[in-house]
């Protein structure tokens, strides 16, 4: 009872806002009701602001809820698919993964920003936008702020890439398959994959989503080398500093295990029908409202402050995605 009398203000403020931004989601697909809820919440937080009492819940819906919600997401992946899928797109992800973390933590590293926002914006160019930045982003430890600024950096682009890519690939004239793996690789969210899919073709539209999918995967051997990458700096702390507390079994991200388990229930055909769709359909919501409380959670002008150079560093991480794509299609003989 004290659990709910604790939380329950906070998180019913962040299901609230989640509501809007979910609304508004539906209405503009190209923006996402993640976006909508993170932006609706900073606008709140740094307007009026929020009652203190609501603090603790908002905390619980930003970091817990979060977790929760990459598991439910989970349960809509069928590994039968990614594997079949994965086999033609394995190349093509393996170079565009390596292209976006050697490039955000580089030129990062020239352009001065701290890890932490790094590896948000190299692992939410790489896999998927605002779900792999949720599934780091407790395991190195990070905060709202780094979470929000990451998230929208991303989002620019996203936009970017819908409006242009059908175009540039009617220009290079890229076969449906050859933009839906393009599509797939190369844009963040599943919504603007979607968009930019099917604005080229239905089957480019198709085959774009299910690459996607496979791309999705990455979030699991990604999050498990980003739990020992902790674990070792934690543990150097820790010799360092008596005071630093190191324990592997904490810093392990476990609901990566649970996110293969409902993966793999989903693939045995656990869940059919309806129910897979109310499950895809919770675990987004779940995203929408822990996305709205890292809003509720964030200061506008310590984000500004953070200037141009995370959104510089999120452009060239794109563009270098964008083109190591198209070269190992080329290399490959897929284009």
């Amino acid at each position: 009872m004290n659990w709910i009398k604790n939380n329950f203000l906070g998180m019913a403020l962040s299901i609230l806002l989640a509501l809007a931004a979910w609304k508004l989601g539906n209405l503009v697909p190209i923006v996402g009701g993640p976006v909508f809820g993170i932006v609706l919440g900073i606008i709140i937080n740094n307007t009026i602001g929020k009652p203190k009492v609501t603090l603790p819940g908002i905390m619980f819906t930003s970091k817990k809820i979060l977790t929760w919600a990459i598991v439910v997401l989970g349960a809509g992946l069928s590994l039968t698919q990614v594997l079949k899928t994965g086999l033609s797109s394995f190349s093509v992800t393996i170079f565009t993964l390596a292209a976006s973390f050697i490039t955000a933590f580089a030129v990062g590293k020239l352009l001065g920003i701290p890890y932490k926002l790094k590896a948000l914006i190299g692992v939410g160019t790489a896999i998927c936008g605002g779900s792999a930045i949720a599934a780091i982003s407790p395991i190195i430890e990070a905060d709202d702020m780094e979470i929000s600024y990451s998230i929208s950096t991303i989002f620019l682009f996203n936009i970017i890439a819908v409006l242009i890519f059908p175009p540039i690939g009617h220009l290079l004239r890229f076969s449906d398959k050859a933009f839906g793996l393009w599509a797939g690789t190369a844009i963040n969210d599943t919504s603007s994959v979607v968009a930019a899919g099917y604005a080229y073709s239905n089957v480019a539209g198709a085959y774009a989503t299910i690459v996607k999918l496979t791309r999705t995967t990455m979030i699991i051997p990604i999050s498990l080398i980003f739990a020992f990458v902790t674990a070792y700096k934690k543990k150097k702390e820790s010799k360092q500093d008596s005071k630093v507390n190191y324990s592997f079994r904490k810093i392990f991200p476990w609901f990566i295990i649970w996110f293969l388990v409902a993966s793999l229930l989903n693939t045995l055909g656990i869940f059919k029908g309806d129910s897979l769709t109310y499950i895809n359909t919770t675990g987004r919501f779940m995203i929408v409202t822990a996305m709205s409380a890292i809003g509720l959670n964030t200061d506008l002008k310590k984000m500004v402050s953070n200037g141009v150079r995370p959104i510089l560093l999120g452009l060239i991480v794109w563009f270098s995605v964008a083109n190591v794509s198209i070269l190992v299609q080329f290399v490959t003989g897929q284009i």
